[in-house]
């Protein structure tokens, strides 16, 4: 049943009813909206030692102005995220995967894909985590400092992001090793030349 429906979905060169896959547009908006979030409430922090820097560039800039650009990309990247982890599975379930290929850890196409959904959903409890911890460091522990960040956040931040790393990795050998709804690599799996669509 499953496999019909596949075969009624008109599927185009790279495994999809549509040209360009919405997943792997979706992952770099969620990372730049995640890392932009750290990154922003990290300058906010140390803020008191860049002071002088932004006076010498006449930047406007105040402490607060960096955690509001942190709190609300990481409202944001919550948002995003929903879509970018429900793209994903839908992609991942039209993947025609290999069984004779082995990634470069040694996995095979399943095994890259269970892990990466399940690190799509972690990330994306992570995320969600994340932002909630936020909220409450702007809103109610910290709204009467002038650092609304505790050091733990940012800390967890930074793991997170390794943790994006990794799941990112394991995306990136999907596309690369198994040809995961890339276009010329899943032409080529079936026999078929690449170059005609650029002609």
């Amino acid at each position: 049943m499953y496999s019909d429906l596949i075969h009624q979905l008109d599927l185009g060169a790279n495994g999809l009813p549509y040209s360009i896959p919405i997943h792997p547009n979706l992952v770099h908006l969620t990372l730049g909206l995640f890392i932009i979030g750290i990154a922003f409430d990290i300058v906010g922090v140390f803020f008191t030692f860049e002071r002088p820097i932004f006076k010498y560039l006449a930047i406007p800039a105040t402490r607060s102005n960096f955690f509001d650009v942190g709190w609300y990309n990481m409202v944001a990247a919550s948002i995003i995220t929903f879509f970018t982890v429900a793209a994903g599975f839908y992609e991942m379930l039209l993947m025609d995967a290999p069984s004779e290929v082995k990634s470069a850890w040694n996995f095979n196409a399943i095994d890259t894909m269970i892990w990466h959904g399940i690190g799509g959903v972690l990330l994306l409890a992570l995320i969600v985590g994340m932002t909630v911890w936020r909220g409450f460091q702007r809103y109610v522990w910290r709204s009467d400092r002038s650092r609304q960040v505790q050091w733990w956040y940012l800390l967890a931040g930074l793991v997170i992001m390794f943790v994006m790393y990794v799941h990112g990795t394991l995306g990136a050998q999907l596309a690369a090793e198994f040809g995961a709804h890339n276009t010329a690599g899943h032409l080529l799996r079936l026999g078929e030349d690449p170059n005609v669509l650029l002609r």
